[in-house]
C-alpha cells in the first residue's frame, strides 16, 4: 500500500486537537518517592491538579466504594466503623496479589473537610503506614490542586528500593485516576 502524505491542513488540525487535549488534562502528576532516614521504605510526595472544584475532588477521593477504581491493584475497600458527624473513619483495603502477595491494611482516617484527611494504620500488613491528603483551591475554588503526603514501609521482605520503585510507578496512575473521576464529574454538573 503506497504512503499516503497528509495535508497540511490535517496536520495543523491534528496538532491542534492533541495540544487542546493536553491544556485540557493539564500537568502530569508530580510524584517523588525518597528514603526514610527514619526506618520506612520511603516518603512519597505526589501532586496533580484537577479542573474541579475542592468539593467535588473531596466527595469521590473519601467514597471508600470508589477506590478500586482509583488505586492501582486494591481489590476492596471496607468501612469498618465511622463518626456519625463524619470526622473520621477506620476502613480496610486489600490489594489483588500478581507477583507480590495481596496486602491487607486497616487504616483510621481523620477528615478535616473539605481540606485534609490524615490517616495512619491500625491493623494489617504494612508496619508504617501514615500519611494526608491536602486540597488547596485554585484559581478561586474552580480548580483544585491534591498534595499526597506519606511514609510506609514495605509489608513483606522486601528491599526498601523495590517498594519505593512499586509506589514510584503506582501513584501517577492513582492521582490521574482521581483526576479524571473528578473532572468528568464536574463536567457533568
Amino acid at each position: 500500500m503506497p504512503f499516503i502524505q497528509p495535508s497540511a491542513a490535517l496536520v495543523a488540525a491534528l496538532s491542534a486537537l492533541a495540544a487542546t487535549s493536553a491544556i485540557a488534562a493539564g500537568p502530569a502528576p508530580v510524584v517523588s518517592v525518597t528514603a526514610d532516614p527514619r526506618g520506612a521504605a520511603g516518603v512519597i510526595h505526589g501532586q496533580v491538579d484537577i479542573d474541579a472544584p475542592r468539593a467535588v475532588v473531596w466527595a469521590i477521593m473519601i467514597d471508600c466504594a470508589r477506590i478500586p477504581s482509583l488505586m492501582v491493584n486494591v481489590k476492596y475497600c471496607h468501612v469498618l466503623s465511622r463518626d456519625p458527624a463524619g470526622r473520621w473513619d477506620v476502613r480496610e483495603q486489600v490489594t489483588r496479589a500478581s507477583l507480590l502477595p495481596g496486602v491487607r491494611t486497616v487504616m483510621r482516617s481523620d477528615y478535616d473537610a473539605p481540606h485534609t484527611v490524615e490517616f495512619h494504620r491500625t491493623d494489617g500488613d504494612f508496619k508504617i503506614l501514615e500519611g494526608e491528603w491536602r486540597l488547596e483551591p485554585l484559581d478561586g475554588g474552580a480548580h483544585t490542586r491534591v498534595i499526597y503526603l506519606s511514609r510506609m514501609s514495605a509489608p513483606f521482605a522486601a528491599p526498601d528500593f523495590l517498594m519505593r520503585a512499586a509506589i514510584r510507578s503506582s501513584l501517577p496512575t492513582t492521582l490521574e485516576n482521581l483526576r479524571k473521576a473528578s473532572e468528568a464529574e464536574a463536567g457533568g454538573r
